[in-house]
């Protein structure tokens, strides 16, 4: 992929990105009780879903960092469940994206080459899905993780996500503001104790605009390069790298 991937925004994706971080930083600045972790965390992960958006390579590099910091943030809440589901899965997951997304670039450009998974791909990403997150509520009630329940609903979403956003494919968006949702609620909890963890609320509200604007974009993105002459490519068996967040 070729670099500035700024060339790739437009005015809305400006304006999103804007008024996402202007409600990341009120949020932070009207807390008692600030965590700068947490605020950095937050601005670096919406940047990340901005490029995410466009297909551009610096979405998954934005990831890594962010999972780092997001664990440790969810270590000091002994959420234990988004610890390891970020530095064990999504940040290793988010550098296979990246490969994969360099080794797929639309015409040679800034832009990765959306592909088309078929149903039985989709069926057999849900049974691994079943049974990571079945490993993962024993690992994580063994950990003594805080809302259990909804930490490892958590893991099943994130999965199923990073899974599909390797995989090049628009379905990992839906997957991801599944999981914006599922951690909403998870940092509500944490805000009832602390309110410095307001602002993860707030990012994540942020995330699952963000996301639904992904889905939208990568259909369009779709479909421009279907009118190129470039068809996207469909994968019917997961194991095979070229099919797709």
């Amino acid at each position: 992929m070729k670099n500035n991937p700024f060339k790739l925004l437009n005015k809305f994706d400006i304006a999103l990105w804007s008024v996402s971080a202007t409600a990341i930083i009120l949020s932070f600045v009207l807390c008692a009780r600030r965590d700068y972790l947490t605020l950095v965390a937050a601005l670096v992960g919406i940047s990340a879903l901005l490029f995410n958006a466009k297909g551009h390579v610096l979405g998954p590099t934005l990831i890594v960092v962010f999972a780092v910091f997001y664990g440790i943030i969810s270590y000091s809440l002994a959420y234990y469940g988004e610890m390891i589901t970020y530095l064990g899965m999504s940040a290793p997951s988010a550098i296979a994206c990246i490969i994969s997304w360099l080794k797929h670039p639309h015409n040679n450009g800034a832009q990765v080459e959306v592909a088309t998974i078929k149903l039985r791909a989709v069926l057999t990403v849900l049974l691994i899905d079943c049974a990571v997150t079945t490993a993962f509520y024993f690992i994580l009630r063994a950990l003594g993780t805080a809302n259990l329940v909804v930490s490892t609903v958590s893991v099943a979403t994130s999965f199923f996500a990073v899974s599909l956003s390797v995989l090049r494919s628009p379905l990992y968006a839906v997957g991801y503001a599944v999981n914006d949702v599922v951690l909403v609620v998870l940092w509500s909890f944490a805000v009832a104790t602390d309110i410095s963890s307001l602002p993860m609320v707030i990012c994540f509200s942020i995330f699952l605009v963000n996301d639904t604007y992904t889905f939208i974009s990568w259909n369009r993105m779709k479909r421009r390069q279907a009118a190129d002459g470039e068809p996207t490519i469909a994968v019917s068996e997961i194991s095979r790298p070229t099919a797709n967040n």
